[in-house]
């Protein structure tokens, strides 16, 4: 009467919370193995989904500048006459008609990271200093592409620092690595021995990791002109463009008065030149504006200069932590229900006191969220403590997000729902008992004919299996490249890397080299069968026909009269280049695809022109010389030497000795600057390094579904065996073999795991299928794939049950019996 009642309810909701922690608690400790197993399976699972949120979560941050919803590439998108296509690469003045031709058009800049014109690597040094050091991440950039992206300028001002010509900004790396404690604006600095020094302009923070553009030395492109007329040319296509937009812009509204630039300004030349049907081009011809944000991982289709992902991929991984955290959650549901009969009583008691099946619901909950907590711990901890390991796996810098506020309250959330989700299956269906079936003993004791649980397993390997079958084709996708036959020889070629600043001397270093016993021959040349070398786009047609036939797009290497017996291709028509022959400088050796697209079938003496007019002499086998994601385009070769790349062809296996040579003989050339040398087969393999690295992150999370998944199928058959272990002792009393009590307690299981292999087959091959299309050079999707899958399922099933079964079979029946 004195105390309030709500006082007493209050407190008795507390006590019951306590108590069914305390239930829960005991639950855990009394049963370690079924605990471990729920627990840790859940834990590997969220150890999984944790990394994967992460590595999605770093996918999904790239290029976030500020005004970034305002800034856009330009991508302009063709389709004519069946030739389509999207590219970012536009002539020198265009940026600057966009910027004078459109008001709604706040800045618009270009940048150039062409090989080409002399971006991408570079030898550097002081001016002061007499050693050079090699860098890559070289651009040509102009000053409102720089102010666009709005970095941090630690010195000099964003709107200036590239005004003059020969100016450049450098990043704060390597400010502190070559002007080290000190302010460098004004410093010189040489390039390539260059005798006109280059001046530094400012120092910009580092680039982020989470950016497509990654560049350490931007120099201005005010006043630099690559040819006479280049700069204000409509002919050639080398810089990718972009404009930020005046607020309140929409940029889906304002791509459609694009157009106008064709008319304007390409329409013109493309009739001054000749083409056939401009105006057909014309009409075929229209730009889109990408949103910055969109570059990094929605780019298919559209050729770039720049290293980016794949949103499909996000998404995909993004499925498969949700497979390993479903397939967690099911050893959970399966080992709740599976134990029913051993709660069976427990619940029948508590109704027959007075509970409400409410409290019973609320009890397993419990349950479920203390298992689920304590998961969350471990599986948090396993995250950490892996994520250096998933970094170079998946060749990130990921680091574990713990001063970001929104990490813990999403984790208690993602705890709580998690928890609930797993438990509320087994809480309703063990809270249904009723309490005279249960104190009868009429409960089926564990269960073992349930359908869901066949189901939940059936599930569990069924999603086992296909990421087994994904693996083997991703691993045979790579094997298949790597080892593909590629119309060159790529073994046993040493590249030697900035052999531009020799200049002058470059042939005579060449020739030094082929006096040495190990060297087969040596060539001079930025352009190799590899991406990341120069490349020269030029369309070609047969002579005096521009204006009434399709020209060919090709690429147009510059070469020496070595280069393809270094590079082990074949002449199937005509001859090589020869130094005795001076028409030469004039002759043209192309591929069979670009003889094929000129229609020439008997192409060897045939004139054929792009601004200048060469005589076809050979015709080299079709090689591969880029992805093999992609076809074997036309190609063209053409004599010059002038190059920062030597490819050596050496005729011996001992490398070490072949390189301690060549070592000796560039030091005579360059003392002051250290040799640099890659292997052309690690370079080729190193094109593949996404296809393989997603190889190596698949493997992982593969390998972790399948040890989840064994980890209840082991709870599961252990527990099988507990409730039949009265069964398989009388059996073995009347003269039951080893044989026979293993038979029956595998065959359910693998009953399951078959049903499992007939619906992840289909599944599996549709779904690699589907990824293979992205490959133009892919490899075949065969039966035997599927039998090794099936066959690795069956292995790992016998292999989780065995034990059990063996040890059930093994058992003394008089240990089992004496109770009766």
């Amino acid at each position: 009467i004195i105390k309030p009642t709500e006082g007493y309810k209050n407190l008795n909701n507390y006590g019951m919370v306590k108590s069914y922690f305390k239930i829960g608690w005991r639950n855990l400790i009394r049963q370690k193995m079924y605990s471990a197993i729920k627990v840790g399976g859940f834990a590997i699972g969220i150890a999984a989904c944790l990394l994967i949120a992460l590595f999605i979560k770093d996918e999904l941050s790239y290029d976030q500048y500020s005004d970034g919803d305002r800034i856009y590439r330009v991508v302009e998108v063709w389709d004519y006459k069946g030739n389509a296509g999207k590219g970012v690469w536009f002539q020198a003045p265009f940026a600057n008609a966009l910027k004078e031709d459109y008001p709604e058009i706040e800045m618009a800049g270009r940048y150039n990271s062409s090989e080409l014109f002399g971006a991408g690597s570079k030898q550097i040094r002081p001016a002061d200093k007499a050693e050079n050091t090699y860098e890559e991440g070289f651009v040509f950039m102009d000053q409102e592409l720089l102010q666009m992206l709005n970095l941090p300028m630690i010195y000099g001002s964003p709107a200036h620092c590239l005004d003059e010509p020969r100016t450049l900004v450098i990043t704060k790396r390597k400010a502190e690595k070559y002007f080290p404690n000190e302010n460098p604006i004004g410093k010189l600095v040489i390039l390539d021995n260059d005798p006109k020094p280059y001046k530094i302009g400012g120092v910009i923070e580092n680039f982020p990791t989470n950016t497509h553009l990654q560049f350490d030395f931007l120099i201005t492109l005010k006043g630099d002109i690559f040819w006479p007329g280049e700069q204000t040319s409509w002919c050639c296509t080398n810089y990718p463009t972009y404009v930020k937009l005046r607020k309140g812009t929409d940029a889906s509204q304002f791509e459609k008065k694009l157009g106008k630039i064709v008319e304007k300004y390409m329409l013109p030349v493309w009739i001054k030149d000749g083409a056939a049907d401009p105006n057909g081009l014309a009409k075929a011809t229209s730009f889109k504006l990408q949103p910055i944000k969109d570059i990094h991982l929605r780019s298919e289709g559209i050729e770039d200069p720049v290293q980016h992902g794949d949103i499909r991929f996000v998404w995909l991984f993004g499925a498969v932590a949700g497979f390993i955290l479903i397939i967690a959650c099911i050893n959970f549901v399966n080992l709740s229900t599976a134990k029913s009969a051993n709660r069976a009583k427990e619940v029948g008691l508590r109704k027959t006191v007075g509970s409400y099946r409410s409290n019973i619901i609320n009890q397993f909950l419990t349950e479920s969220l203390l298992y689920s907590f304590l998961s969350f711990a471990i599986g948090i901890s396993l995250a950490w403590m892996l994520l250096p390991y998933f970094n170079l796996l998946a060749a990130k810098s990921i680091v574990f997000p713990w001063k970001e506020w929104q990490l813990f309250p999403i984790l208690v959330i993602a705890c709580i729902v998690v928890g609930i989700l797993a438990g509320i299956y087994p809480a309703f269906y063990l809270s249904s008992f009723t309490p005279v079936q249960v104190l009868k003993g009429n409960v089926s004791r564990g269960s073992k004919g349930s359908i869901t649980r066949s189901s939940l397993v059936i599930f569990q390997f069924t999603t086992s299996i296909v990421l087994i079958i994904a693996t083997a084709v991703i691993y045979q996708q790579v094997e298949y490249i790597l080892n593909k036959k590629v119309g060159f020889d790529k073994e046993q070629v040493l590249l030697i890397q900035g052999t531009n600043t020799l200049e002058k001397n470059i042939k005579t270093f060449r020739n030094e080299l082929l006096q040495l016993s190990q060297v087969k021959s040596a060539s001079v040349s930025d352009y190799l069968p590899i991406r990341g070398t120069k490349r020269n786009g030029n369309t070609f047609n047969n002579e005096g026909k521009k204006a009434i036939e399709k020209g060919v797009d090709t690429q147009v290497w510059r070469v020496d009269h070595d280069y393809i017996k270094t590079m082990g291709m074949k002449i199937v028509d005509g001859r090589n280049f020869s130094p005795d022959m001076l028409t030469d400088s004039s002759a043209i050796i192309i591929n069979q695809k670009m003889a094929k697209e000129l229609g020439l079938k008997d192409p060897v003496g045939k004139p054929i022109q792009n601004w200048q007019t060469y005589n076809v002499i050979g015709v080299v086998e079709d090689f591969h010389f880029e992805s093999l994601r992609d076809k074997i385009a036309p190609l063209a070769f053409v004599l010059g030497d002038q190059a920062s790349i030597v490819s050596v062809k050496v005729n011996t296996k001992e490398m070490a000795t072949v390189i301690q040579s060549i070592t000796g003989v560039w030091k005579k050339f360059a003392p002051n600057q250290p040799i640099r040398y890659t292997f052309l087969d690690e370079s080729f393999a190193r094109m593949y390094d996404d296809v393989q690295r997603m190889g190596r992150i698949f493997t992982t999370f593969a390998v972790l579904a399948i040890v989840v998944a064994c980890l209840g199928l082991f709870a599961l058959s252990a527990f099988m065996v507990e409730q039949r272990s009265k069964e398989i002792s009388i059996r073995l009393v009347l003269g039951a073999s080893l044989n026979s009590v293993f038979n029956l307690l595998t065959f359910g299981f693998l009953k399951l795991v078959f049903i499992s292999i007939i619906i992840a087959v289909p599944i599996a091959w549709y779904m690699m299928r589907k990824w293979l299309e992205d490959f133009t050079y892919r490899t075949e999707i065969t039966w035997d794939i599927f039998v090794l899958a099936g066959l690795m399922a069956v292995a790992i099933a016998l292999l989780t049950i065995s034990y059990q079964s063996i040890k059930a079979a093994l058992v003394n029946p008089a240990g089992s019996l004496k109770a009766e």
